[in-house]
């Protein structure tokens, strides 16, 4: 039965480019009595495929409006997803011993300033647990040392995206590189880290290696998980000019502050169904 107060709804659609759409899902949107308050879209030249974010007021129930919809749905084979505006996503991070994304997140979770809700924070270090414990999140750690507790650790991770209606799994600087397998299974609602000095400066120290270099600006990438290490389609990215003056204790700094950034922002947008895949891109409505 339709409510007297209304809802305020999110809308993703995704489909082949064509004529008509904006139409006929505005048209569907007035049938289910719905007031558009925001509307985005995006006609991708490369893959021919046509990409829409609205957030509509309407005091039709999710049924309803899923009603009012589902015509255009069919007749134009759209991907959709329709979500209530601001609903915290359910969200699993992973870290290892660096706590500086974790405690971006926690405390702007915390604060209201993304909308997700945390469960748990998993890593393969026991190192975070009083900085999580803090925020009054559960934790767990499972030490990583060889293939076999490695393979333990990734089905904990599995076990807990079902036991606790996991949406989204955030690598919050977790220091290990996920099994194919655990890549496909978290496909599309897997987000990592890592800093903007790849492919240059890999492995350990990579802050010490570009202040042996000179390098004059540093930042940080957020992107899904795939299984081609630090490949997946990119969300964010931010950078931030430095000079012979700074040490690699500084660059440590500001690096880790862009990272924090950086990934929040991701967190963000994916959690508000901003972030929509094109191939190997991403469509950012901000």
């Amino acid at each position: 039965m339709t409510s007297s107060t209304p809802h305020h709804w999110v809308i993703t659609l995704v489909c082949a480019d064509q004529p008509g759409i904006v139409h006929a899902v505005s048209g569907a949107i007035v049938q289910a009595h719905g007031n558009i308050s925001e509307s985005q879209q995006f006609s991708s030249d490369d893959t021919g495929r046509f990409f829409m974010r609205l957030q509509v007021q309407s005091p039709a129930t999710r049924p309803e409006l899923e009603a009012a919809l589902a015509p255009v749905i069919e007749r134009y084979a759209m991907a959709s997803i329709i979500d209530v505006v601001g609903r915290p996503l359910r969200t699993l991070v992973l870290a290892s011993s660096a706590g500086h994304c974790v405690n971006d997140l926690l405390f702007r979770q915390r604060g209201g300033q993304i909308p997700v809700e945390i469960p748990l924070v998993l890593s393969n270090h026991g190192t975070l647990r009083d900085l999580v414990g803090f925020y009054g999140v559960p934790f767990e750690s499972l030490p990583i040392t060889d293939a076999a507790s490695k393979a333990d650790f990734e089905a904990r991770v599995l076990e807990a995206v079902d036991e606790l209606d996991i949406e989204l799994v955030v690598l919050a600087r977790y220091m290990q590189i996920l099994s194919p397998e655990l890549c496909a299974k978290l496909n599309g609602r897997a987000i990592n880290i890592h800093h903007s000095f790849l492919p240059g400066f890999k492995g350990a120290n990579p802050y010490r290696q570009a202040h042996a270099r000179g390098v004059k600006l540093i930042g940080a990438t957020a992107h899904f998980v795939t299984s081609n290490l630090d490949e997946g389609p990119i969300i964010e990215q931010n950078v931030v000019r430095v000079d012979h003056s700074r040490t690699p204790a500084e660059l440590v700094s500001i690096g880790q502050d862009e990272e924090s950034r950086t990934l929040t922002q991701a967190v963000k947008w994916f959690a508000e169904n901003r972030v929509l895949l094109d191939g190997a891109r991403t469509i950012i409505f901000k």
